[in-house]
């Protein structure tokens, strides 16, 4: 009755089953995992972001490696802006999208060191190989506060570190960079401002990284699960539907070979 299932075709087909069943599973855990690592993204990202703010200098120092524990831990650094090494950081983004640049202004410390402060995004110009027009920086010593972002680089970020870029150009927030660059120590890391609020036509604040929104990655793994559940109840039904248009061609058959009989 089912003998037509070790078929050629149907073992083929149920072997392709047999692999979706696994494959879809995979698939459902694989999202269900990423929703668990936005969900604990998120707390992290709003527990540092409400904590109480902490000098710059007691979570990081030159060649310090920023641990994810801290990213975008709220950071304060007391010192005063040098404007005259302060760098653009070319294809980036503001809140609508529109590409310009990050204003990097090195930020020096009581003690020399450097601290890293990214004052905001600036539209860029006709010439992206021009330097955008930029407001100065306060002058005299300034506290800043922002949050801790890890030092990028060409793996982490996607963007590739391109050689040869204009004068006071860069692809990124890198801290070794910026002290060679400098000459100075520079702490790892940067500083990703939030205070003081920028003058009118000053850089636009960078935005707070979104911590509310989970996305759409249980559903999708939901999904993956149902469509796991879906395919053996569609073998079975395929089999039955196969099983009865083979027992109506039989029927047919017997019918017509029954005809001159009967005349």
């Amino acid at each position: 009755m089912y003998r037509f299932v070790l078929t050629r075709q149907w073992v083929c087909l149920t072997l392709v089953t047999l692999a979706l069943i696994p494959a879809m599973i995979r698939l459902g855990f694989w999202q269900y995992h990423r929703h668990e690592h936005r969900i604990a993204q998120n707390q992290l990202i709003e527990t540092n972001l409400r904590a109480q703010p902490v000098p710059m200098t007691e979570v990081t120092s030159p060649g310090h490696r920023v641990p994810r524990a801290d990213f975008w831990r709220t950071v304060t650094a007391t010192g005063t802006y040098d404007a005259a090494h302060e760098v653009v950081v070319r294809m980036r983004t503001d809140n609508d999208d529109k590409v310009g640049f990050h204003v990097l202004t090195p930020l020096v410390l009581g003690d020399g060191r450097v601290a890293l402060v990214n004052r905001g995004w600036v539209p860029g110009g006709d010439d992206p190989r021009a330097y955008p027009p930029v407001s100065a920086p306060p002058a005299g010593e300034v506290t800043v506060t922002g949050r801790l972002k890890a030092d990028e680089t060409s793996g982490g970020s996607g963007i590739k570190d391109r050689k040869g870029l204009p004068d006071r150009q860069v692809m990124l927030i890198n801290s070794e960079q910026q002290a060679q660059y400098l000459g100075r120590p520079v702490l790892g890391g940067y500083l990703e401002l939030d205070q003081p609020a920028p003058p009118e036509g000053g850089p636009e604040p960078v935005a707070e990284p979104d911590h509310d929104s989970i996305g759409p990655h249980m559903a999708y793994a939901v999904q993956w699960w149902l469509f796991a559940a879906a395919v053996p109840v569609g073998w079975v039904i395929l089999v039955r539907r196969e099983k009865h248009d083979r027992e109506e061609a039989a029927a047919a058959a017997d019918a017509l070979e029954q005809e001159p009989a009967t005349a």
